[in-house]
Order: C-alpha cells, then structure tokens, then sequence
C-alpha cells in the first residue's frame, strides 16, 4: 500500500497549481497503525516532489489507544505537529454504543501524553445526541475537555447509518433512537459554552482557540484545490474538476503497480458548483461571498438567488453582512436544510 501510494504521488505531482504546500493531513481510515518510520518515509516522498511552507500545518488522525509513550515520542521527532484525536466521549456508555476500542481513560490519558511530548496543536472528536447520554453527560465531556487545554474541538450529531449494529439495536428496542431535539438543545449548549471559554465557531461543527483553526479543513471549506491519495481519496482542482480514487484496497495497488491511477473523475457543472458554494459557504463563519458569486454565475442563477435569498433575509434566517451571506448562529444546527432551500434542482 505505501509503495502504492508513493506512486501515485509521483504520477500526481503536477496536478496541484501551487506546490508549496500549507497542510499536509493523514486521515481517512487510521493512520496512526503506521509505523513512524512509515509515516516519514510518506512525508519524504512529498518533498520529493512539493515544497513545504516553513509553519506546515502536518495532521496526524489516530485512535486513542494508539498513541501510547513509545509511539508519541517518536512522533515528537518527525514533522507531525498536529494529532487529531478519534475521542468521541469519555463516558463507557457512550463509546461501547459507538463500538470503540479505546475506554474512557484512554481517551483521556492519550490526550496527556499527547500533551506531555510537545504536542499542543490537538484536536478531539466528540460525539453528541447519543442515547446514552444526555444533557448532564454532555456538560461532564465539555468540561473534561476545557479542563484538558485541547484547543480545537470537532463534534457532531450521532447518526445512525443503515445497516450498521447500532440501527440493528434501534429496531430490536434495545437502544432508543437519538431525538433532533435532545441534539439540538445540546449543540446549542456546546456552541455557547465553547465561546464561554475563549473558543470560536468557525464552522458548524468546528470550535477552536484563536490561532488553532484546521488550516486543512479550512481549504475545503474555502474551495482551495487539494490532492488526495490512497484509496477513497478525493481531490479537487478549485474550480471545476473533482476526483476520487477506487475504494478497494487490491483494485488501488493493482494499477498502480502497473502505473496507472485508479480514479474517476468529474466536470462539476455551474449549477453543481452553485450548490456547493452555497452549501459550504452556509455552514461557516465566512459565508457564501455575494461578490464572487456574482461574478461567476448568470443571470438565471442570480435569479434564482435573489428570489431564494428574499424571504429568508427578511425571516431573519440568512442575513447579509460585508457583502457576504450567512446563517446567523442560532440557526446554524438547521444549516444543512436552509442551504438546500436554495440549490437549484
């Protein structure tokens, strides 16, 4: 897989237009079972090819249990200096009915240990709405992570995806399927205790300390290119092409061992690249810029927008503020749905 990947790195190495990079990011599955001699050997390859600007931004996705002393202090030796920590909850409840490996104490002391070899750029997963939980609960997990100094915070809704064992539990009642109103009252709770503690609210599901946002994340939500490799990756060329590699690993080395790449790829339409600019502008603190909106589209599609845009102004659910449109605040957990109100179809 990693002779795979660093192939693909090397037949991919034009597509990006700007080869200094500002992020580089391990996720998408679980990193952090590489070894770090593995992770170097992929950060190595990169420099072969791109350059990297002095303060990189370099993220390492891991599991809890992962990150014990003898890993994390040969971490402490590479260019990672960023861990995005799969915590979801420190109650046993919670991440038994979320089918995690690590415990509570995991979660929590992997983020010590974290802390104890240098790395202070952390950020942690929590989930909220779980039927196992619940208001109380969530306030315990919110404090435990002030009182740990993490300074970026990720947190979502429980879903319940089909065919998973935890939709299995729901329909045999052994567990209760989690309420839109319980998780709306404790979103807007994690929203205004985070801002309590010197947090901002930089994206509907991301929280951080001044300085500590996910340069990463916040290239997708800016519509920068980025370049994915490995399996399932997805990369996007900033304006009109977007692509994704096969899902399976056997089909993924197979070409390229034959140096072939193992993608698809599309031509995102106006009326497609309309929808996502109004869907992730929506779900951040920027918003959807009017300008350049303008300046990209036609008239039917300002039409559009304008008509769509009208009434909800006047609701008071988006508003208009630097020429740039937003969803103020107290609206942000129904974001997903007012966006969808004005795709074109």
């Amino acid at each position: 897989m990693l002779r795979a990947m660093k192939a693909e790195i090397q037949l991919r190495k034009g597509e990006l237009q700007n080869k200094n990079l500002k992020s580089l990011y391990f996720g998408g599955g679980t990193p952090s079972i590489l070894s770090v001699d593995e992770i170097n050997s992929l950060i190595d390859e990169v420099l072969h090819h791109f350059s990297f600007e002095k303060d990189i931004e370099i993220t390492l996705e891991a599991n809890p249990d992962d990150l014990d002393k003898s890993f994390l202090k040969q971490l402490a030796g590479t260019p990672v200096n960023r861990l995005s920590i799969g915590t979801q909850s420190f109650f046993e409840e919670d991440l038994k009915l979320m089918n995690r490996a690590h415990t509570a104490s995991e979660a929590e002391g992997s983020i010590k240990r974290a802390q104890d070899f240098g790395f202070e750029n952390l950020s942690i997963d929590l989930i909220y709405g779980s039927p196992t939980s619940n208001l109380e609960i969530w306030k315990e997990n919110l404090h435990k992570t002030i009182a740990l100094e993490v300074p970026h915070i990720s947190s979502y809704a429980l879903t319940v995806e089909p065919k998973t064992a935890l939709e299995n539990w729901i329909s045999k009642g052994k567990v209760k399927s989690p309420r839109e109103e319980e998780q709306n009252r404790e979103f807007y709770y994690l929203s205004d205790f985070l801002k309590d503690n010197g947090f901002e609210h930089y994206e509907v599901s991301n929280f951080a300390k001044p300085g500590f946002y996910s340069r990463h994340n916040s290239a997708y939500w800016k519509y920068q290119e980025y370049l994915g490799i490995g399996p399932s990756a997805h990369s996007y060329n900033g304006f009109d092409v977007r692509s994704w590699n096969v899902a399976n690993n056997q089909q993924y080395i197979k070409k390229l061992n034959e140096k072939l790449l193992a993608k698809e790829e599309e031509i995102l339409s106006l009326k497609d690249q309309f929808n996502e600019m109004i869907m992730i502008g929506l779900r951040t603190i920027w918003g959807v810029d009017v300008k350049s909106l303008k300046e990209k589209f036609n008239d039917r599609f300002l039409e559009h927008f304008d008509n769509e845009t009208k009434q909800k102004i006047e609701d008071g659910v988006l508003m208009v503020e630097n020429d740039h449109l937003k969803i103020p605040e107290k609206h942000w957990f129904m974001a997903d749905g007012i966006a969808s109100d004005l795709f074109i179809v």
